[in-house]
């Protein structure tokens, strides 16, 4: 599978423990062009990563996993981009899927793909209090866009240069992930999703998504809803 122009987009907020990791996995993969956005960490993210050949952005303060995400597409446009890959920074997202979001993309079926873990065998592994906060934001997306998905808060999936041209990440913090189903259904964008296995470890629960995320993210889009 030919990447080349693929970029990949790395949020992080102190996650200094795997990113190393994580960035030397895509390498692994054939993945040369990796956007790591710092989102004003308390911590020298950047120390342990200095060596690698990244491309590596940040904000003076913490605005929000969205901000960074549109920082982080706006600097893949102006390298002129043909595909985007956003990959969370905790560990829980395997190189290989990145790879498989990629696919639909690539092949032109697709503008848009979704990581879904609800698409997997490994569903069953999915802590029962996370599962039940997924559900919440997949209903709630699903009020707000018509799109139904099985898994529409998950950190990894791919565009095309026109979804990357057509996207404009105006909400900071989680809602983002639903504003750009909503942007996408405004400019005829096509979305699938495709499976993919997310590692559950004790770090990347303590940095995922709670019920109170989950209602500021209603919140924020009912916010977004009003004054949009």
């Amino acid at each position: 599978m030919n990447i080349s122009g693929t970029y990949i987009t790395i949020p992080v907020f102190n996650h200094d423990e795997h990113l190393r990791r994580v960035i030397q996995e895509l390498y692994k993969i054939g993945f040369s062009q990796i956007i790591v956005v710092d989102d004003g960490s308390t911590k020298d993210v950047f120390a342990n990563i200095s060596d690698l050949n990244i491309h590596f952005l940040r904000h003076k303060t913490n605005l929000g996993q969205g901000a960074a995400l549109q920082t982080g597409f706006e600097f893949a446009k102006k390298c002129n981009a043909n595909y985007v890959v956003s990959f969370d920074a905790d560990g829980q997202h395997s190189a290989a899927d990145a790879e498989a979001v990629l696919k639909p993309v690539l092949n032109g079926s697709a503008d848009i793909c979704l990581g879904s873990r609800f698409l997997t065998t490994d569903s069953q592994m999915i802590p029962p209090s996370r599962k039940r906060v997924l559900k919440l934001a997949t209903f709630v997306n699903y009020l707000f866009t018509s799109i139904k998905l099985t898994d529409a808060h998950n950190g990894l999936r791919a565009l095309n240069a026109n979804a990357l041209d057509k996207l404009k990440i105006t909400e900071n913090r989680m809602a983002h992930a639903t504003e750009i189903l909503i942007e996408a259904r405004k400019h005829g964008l096509r979305i699938t999703e495709i499976p993919v296995t997310i590692h559950y470890t004790d770090y990347s629960m303590k940095h995922g998504q709670s019920s109170w995320n989950s209602f500021r993210i209603l919140l924020d889009l009912l916010l977004y809803k009003l004054f949009a």
